[in-house]
């Protein structure tokens, strides 16, 4: 399986100009209002991207799976604008501004990688911006479309636990949409894991 970024790029050699961090469970990679100061690249675990609405309320946004990058938008050294917890254990590499420009300097071509970067995340800020408006079964058909799309694969790396933290349904919320899935053959499970069989419905059901 690879994101629609290893299939251009491997990161293995670029790992070296970041600073490898740890994130517990519940943890703030990134907080919404912070200043930036460069960007991140998951190499393991899983992160939830949420923002916070002036009340408070939070509002899931999209979830980074390893291989990708987050936090991209706020290079310029700007406040962010959304927040990172990781969903579990994660590592990542942070990837200063100044660590950015020789990156870049050395590797030219990776400008294409972050030009991709920033166009997808602000795709999917967009869709998320009417997520509550969204039934349950609508939330879970967004999130796993994307997560297919970027694995550009139809099997989810993910457990139910995880789903409902990166939704914010609960537990059982998700059990049910995804046996009444399994019960209508768009949805196989094997193992617990979850193989897609009809993509094009969760495609339409979000619209």
């Amino acid at each position: 399986m690879v994101t629609v970024y290893e299939e251009v790029f491997h990161w293995d050699a670029y790992l070296k100009y970041g600073t490898r961090q740890f994130f517990k469970k519940k943890e703030y990679i990134y907080q919404q209002g912070c200043n930036g100061e460069g960007f991140y690249y998951l190499h393991k675990g899983l992160v939830r991207i949420i923002t916070e609405t002036a009340s408070g309320k939070e509002n899931m946004l999209n979830i980074v799976i390893p291989n990708q990058l987050l936090g991209v938008q706020s290079l310029d050294q700007k406040i962010h604008f959304t927040t990172a917890i990781a969903v579990k254990d994660s590592v990542v590499y942070h990837f200063s501004a100044s660590e950015f420009k020789k990156l870049m300097i050395a590797h030219p071509e990776l400008f294409k990688l972050f030009s991709k970067s920033v166009i997808h995340k602000m795709k999917i800020l967009l869709d998320r911006i009417n997520l509550n408006a969204l039934t349950s079964e609508q939330k879970l058909a967004l999130l796993i479309h994307n997560i297919c799309d970027e694995f550009k694969n139809y099997q989810i790396p993910i457990n139910q636990q995880d789903l409902a933290c990166c939704t914010g349904l609960t537990r059982i919320t998700v059990y049910k949409v995804l046996r009444q899935w399994q019960e209508a053959g768009i949805v196989e499970i094997q193992n617990r894991k979850y193989y897609i069989k009809k993509p094009d419905f969760l495609r339409n059901l979000v619209g």
